[in-house]
């Protein structure tokens, strides 16, 4: 049985009309168990490129569909899609016997399989896993109309599944480095340069003390991992709340929580993450104590005001990012913590906004701003 013409034209015509890859699949498996194919679990295997994730895979059993995702590091030895990313060509595996050698493959034997089929994806870019695997309950297994109607069905599947690995890899690339939020705003194709939207924003800045010593006198392995445990604390802290990371700059962390559709500035979450903060870094700090490790010192700024969110830089590399006297004082604020030795501190704009008393630490003047300002502090039992 060749699957070409009509299912062609149907699967293209699904594909504009159905954006969600997993529902695709499932319309894709159900369409081929139509024509008697006797399909009974079909999994989509494909690579990506994410800091978290190596892949999703997308399984049809039954009728029943499932995504999962697949953990940084997952060791997929000994497994058939391994054979077909080493040697680029279908496998298929009669299960009328114990299979020893591909725990998968036995499992599924003993829900009942008995046949077993993966093809790769010949997706253009070759650099990454793409395949999608097929298995039947039937007694005889595939027959070779069936292999030879499941290769077809691959074959026309593949630009579908590379189109949405793509636009995936592309989202997810931006989202690692700009953030979620202005991520969405780059693919939609916010790109002109100099051109920014003005948002009203709670800013919250935070750095390490003490980081250009313990730099200088530390290998840079402990550097790395101290930077990334610092960071991992605050972006749980940040991201959960509705903030977003826009920078890091070298122990320093930029994040903002934008006002959205008139609504009041989100005072409270930013306070709530710099409370977060605290607290998680204190537990790290136990942590590094028992490993013999030195503690952490860190300093948090909250500030509230209006910014330009956009992008600057030269015609051919672009930062999206956030720029305005907002942000060069929620900056110079922290260099006021540092000298007061207070871990968090607040704006006088920031505590106004936030319709609640928090003590002052007097007024103080903020290098290259004019006039002395009032600090606040948040009191180390929140």
């Amino acid at each position: 049985m060749r699957l070409i013409g009509d299912f062609s034209k149907w699967l293209i015509e699904m594909a504009a009309r159905e954006k969600n890859l997993a529902e695709l699949h499932r319309l894709f498996c159900e369409r081929l168990a139509s024509f008697g194919i006797p399909l009974w679990r079909s999994s989509l295997g494909l690579e990506v490129l994410n800091p978290e994730i190596d892949g999703s895979q997308f399984r049809w059993v039954a009728h029943e569909t499932q995504t999962l995702r697949m953990p940084r590091g997952t060791d997929y030895g000994g497994s058939p899609g391994q054979v077909v990313d080493d040697t680029g060509k279908s496998y298929r595996r009669r299960l009328d016997a114990a299979v020893n050698d591909m725990p998968l493959l036995e499992e599924l034997r003993q829900m009942g399989a008995t046949d077993y089929y993966i093809v790769p994806l010949p997706f253009i870019d070759r650099q990454r896993t793409a395949h999608i695997s097929f298995a039947t309950l039937k007694p005889e297994g595939f027959t070779d109309r069936d292999l030879e109607a499941l290769s077809d069905g691959a074959l026309i599947f593949s630009p579908c599944a590379e189109r949405y690995v793509l636009r995936q890899i592309a989202i997810d690339l931006l989202t690692t480095y700009v953030g979620g939020r202005s991520a969405a705003r780059i693919y939609e194709g916010a790109l002109d340069r100099g051109k920014a939207e003005m948002i009203t924003a709670t800013i919250l800045i935070a750095d390490l003390r003490g980081f250009t010593h313990y730099s200088e006198t530390r290998p840079i392995a402990n550097v790395l991992s101290t930077l990334n445990d610092f960071f991992d604390v605050l972006v749980a802290a940040i991201e959960p709340r509705g903030g977003e990371v826009l920078k890091f700059i070298g122990d320093a962390l930029l994040a903002i929580f934008p006002a959205s559709g008139g609504q009041a500035l989100p005072c409270e979450p930013a306070i709530a993450a710099a409370l977060d903060a605290r607290r998680s870094i204190a537990a790290l700090n136990e942590e590094r104590a028992e490993a013999g490790r030195s503690l952490l010192k860190f300093g948090l700024a909250l500030n509230a005001g209006e910014i330009a969110y956009g992008n600057i830089g030269s015609k051919s590399r672009l930062d999206f990012t956030a720029i305005g006297p907002a942000i060069n004082h929620t900056s110079r604020l922290l260099e006021v913590a540092k000298k007061l030795d207070r871990d968090i501190v607040l704006s006088e704009s920031f505590a106004k906004a936030s319709g609640k008393h928090y003590p002052s630490l007097g007024r103080h003047e903020l290098r290259d701003i004019a006039g002395d300002q009032q600090v606040f502090c948040i009191a180390e039992d929140g």
